[in-house]
C-alpha cells in the first residue's frame, strides 16, 4: 500500500534513512563515486550487524554503518546472524543525483484570469494585469510559474469559451510559463478525496485537453498539485500514466495530518520535516510545501523560510506556493499586498542563490 514504510522486522531496525527518503548532498558526503551517507538504527546487543555488507559499529542497541550510494535508488539491507538465524530489514532511497538549490513557484486555484482574459478579447495575454504582473517577476528575476487551472468557473465561463489565437503567445512564453490541471471547479472542497479514480482522471483529461487546444503542447505541464491535496491512494498509478511525477502538500495542517493525499501518519509525519519522500509502487513523489504566500504577510516570509533553509532535509528544494483568487479586487479575501508577498518570496530565494525549476524536469527539477 502506498505511504507505509519498509518490511520490518522484529528485533532489527533500519531507523534513518527512511524508507523512501531522497537523499542528496546535504544527508551524506558527495563524490565521484556517489553519495556516502550514514545508515544508523537497532539491533539486539552483541549481534554483528552488517549494511550492504559493510560491517556496523555498534552500541548497546544501536549501530552505525557508513554505506556508499552509487544508484538512483538502492536497497539498504541491514543484516544479523543471531542465534535465531539470519534476519534481515530493508529499507529503499533515493539519491537526487544532481541536486542544486532550487526552488518550484505554483499558483493554484486559477480560472479568473482566463474569464478576464476571454470577456476582454484583449489583444495580448499580457494586455491581463495579472499575467503581467507575472511577467514582470519573471522578467526581473527569472522565475517560472506552474499555473494550476480549474475547467471552469461556474455559470459564466468554461475553458473551452477560451480563444486559440494566444497560442503562438502561450508557446513564446512556455518557457517560464506553463497550465496544469487543478480541477474541474473550485467547489465543492476536497473534490476528489473520496471520488473514484476515474473521475479524477477524466476531469485532469478533459482540462489537458482544452490546455494543448488553446496554449499548445509547449505551455502543458502534468499537475503537480490536486485541488485540496486529497486523493485516494489508488489514482496514485492512474496519476503516474498521465506524466505526474511529484505531488506536493502540506502534510501536516490545522494540527493534523491532513492535505496529505490520504498517505499514512508515518509517512505525513516524514514529509512535514522533509523535501521529499517517493511511493515506489506509483513512482510519484510526494513535495513539501514550504510556504503558502497568501497565509504569511510579507514581514513574515524571511522568517518563515529562514529555519527551512538552515535545516538540511528541507534546504535544497523550495516549494513556493500562492492562490490566484486573493490578487483580485472583487474576492472577498483580497489582499492587496499579494503581489508584494510572492516578490518577497522569490527575491529570497534568488538573493540565496536558489535557481527557478518546473519539478517535471528532470528529478525534482535537477537536471544534469
Amino acid at each position: 500500500m502506498p505511504g507505509i514504510a519498509g518490511e520490518k522486522a522484529k528485533s532489527l531496525t533500519i531507523q534513518e534513512p527512511f524508507h523512501g527518503a531522497v537523499l542528496n548532498h546535504r544527508h551524506g558526503v558527495q563524490t565521484a563515486d556517489g553519495l556516502m551517507i550514514r545508515v544508523s538504527g537497532e539491533a539486539p546487543s552483541g549481534e554483528q550487524v552488517t549494511v550492504n555488507g559493510v560491517p556496523a559499529q555498534r552500541a548497546g542497541k544501536g549501530f552505525i554503518a557508513q554505506v556508499m550510494l552509487r544508484d538512483n535508488e538502492t536497497d539498504l539491507v541491514a543484516a544479523t546472524a543471531g542465534p535465531a538465524g539470519r534476519e534481515e530489514h530493508r529499507v529503499r532511497v533515493v539519491w537526487d543525483r544532481y541536486s542544486q538549490p532550487r526552488y518550484r513557484f505554483s499558483i493554484d486555484d486559477n480560472s479568473f484570469f482566463l474569464r478576464d482574459i476571454a470577456q476582454q478579447g484583449y489583444h495580448s495575454l499580457f494586455d491581463c494585469w495579472y499575467l503581467k504582473m507575472l511577467r514582470d517577476l519573471n522578467r526581473k528575476y527569472g522565475v517560472k510559474y506552474t499555473v494550476n487551472i480549474y475547467y471552469t468557473t461556474g455559470s459564466d465561463f468554461s475553458l473551452p469559451q477560451f480563444s486559440a489565437r494566444y497560442k503562438g503567445e502561450w508557446r513564446d512564453n512556455a518557457h517560464w510559463l506553463k497550465l496544469a490541471f487543478h480541477a474541474h471547479a473550485d467547489k465543492p472542497d476536497r473534490p476528489y478525496q473520496d471520488t473514484p479514480p476515474e473521475k479524477l482522471i477524466a476531469d485532469l483529461d478533459l482540462v489537458a485537453a482544452e490546455i494543448h487546444r488553446f496554449a499548445g503542447a509547449e505551455s502543458y505541464a502534468p499537475p503537480t498539485v490536486i485541488h485540496w491535496a486529497m486523493t485516494r491512494p489508488s489514482v496514485f498509478k492512474p496519476l503516474a500514466s498521465r506524466g505526474v511525477r511529484v505531488l506536493s502538500g502540506s502534510f501536516k495542517y490545522g494540527g493534523r495530518y491532513d492535505i496529505n493525499y490520504r498517505l499514512s501518519d508515518e509517512v505525513s509525519e516524514y514529509l512535514s520535516r522533509h523535501n521529499a519522500w517517493k511511493d515506489f509502487e506509483s513512482g510519484i513523489v510526494f513535495s513539501l510545501a514550504s510556504i503558502t504566500c497568501n497565509k504569511v504577510p510579507v514581514e513574515r516570509i524571511a522568517a518563515t523560510l529562514e529555519p527551512q533553509a538552515e535545516d538540511p532535509n528541507t534546504a535544497e528544494i523550495m516549494d513556493l506556493f500562492t492562490h490566484e483568487q486573493y490578487f483580485w479586487p472583487f474576492y472577498k479575501h483580497y489582499l492587496p499586498d499579494h503581489p508584494q508577498r510572492i516578490e518577497a518570496a522569490i527575491r529570497w530565494v534568488t538573493e540565496r542563490g536558489y535557481a527557478p525549476v518546473f519539478f517535471h524536469e528532470g528529478f525534482l527539477g535537477g537536471r544534469a
